[in-house]
């Protein structure tokens, strides 16, 4: 089964932290270019355009996200955290709903694991951006920061 945006979506949901929190924006990135393959029961793969995260949706905070805030949003992951690296995954067992593999961001390789649900199409896992490299965002002075964790959503529309 091929799958990608014509047929899925795939989100990346950020949480603030830090004393100046409720400064920040709870985020709802979604990825707007990305293709994925799963053969049920034996592979599983996708991979991820890093420059096509755009932000849907951004909760808390003392004023709205305006459409230049969304600008500078996706700037930022482009240029400080994510720096255009590649985003890969690459299965290397599934055991029924269990899915174990390889995913790279950037040029840092970590194995992961997750349960892929195929009917309908939906997967879950929590990501620590340090452990790829990626230093979380951080703004006045470290006291609004975005969590090191990070939520990413893959769902069969």
């Amino acid at each position: 089964m091929h799958f990608g945006p014509h047929n899925a979506t795939l989100t990346v949901h950020t949480r603030r932290a830090g004393a100046a929190a409720k400064a920040g924006h709870d985020l709802e990135l979604l990825v707007t270019r990305w293709e994925g393959e799963l053969e049920a029961g034996v592979s599983a793969s996708l991979t991820a355009d890093s420059t096509s995260l755009r932000v849907q949706k951004g909760e808390g905070g003392m004023i709205p996200l305006g459409e230049s805030d969304k600008d500078n949003i996706h700037q930022t992951i482009d240029d400080e955290v994510l720096k255009r690296g590649d985003i890969a995954f690459r299965s290397t067992s599934i055991d029924g709903a269990r899915v174990q593999g390889d995913l790279t961001i950037g040029s840092t390789t970590r194995p992961v694991s997750f349960e892929l649900a195929e009917e309908p199409l939906a997967a879950t896992i929590t990501l620590t951006q340090s452990d790829f490299g990626m230093k979380p965002y951080s703004a006045l002075f470290g006291a609004l920061k975005v969590h090191d964790d990070v939520v990413v959503e893959l769902q069969s529309r």
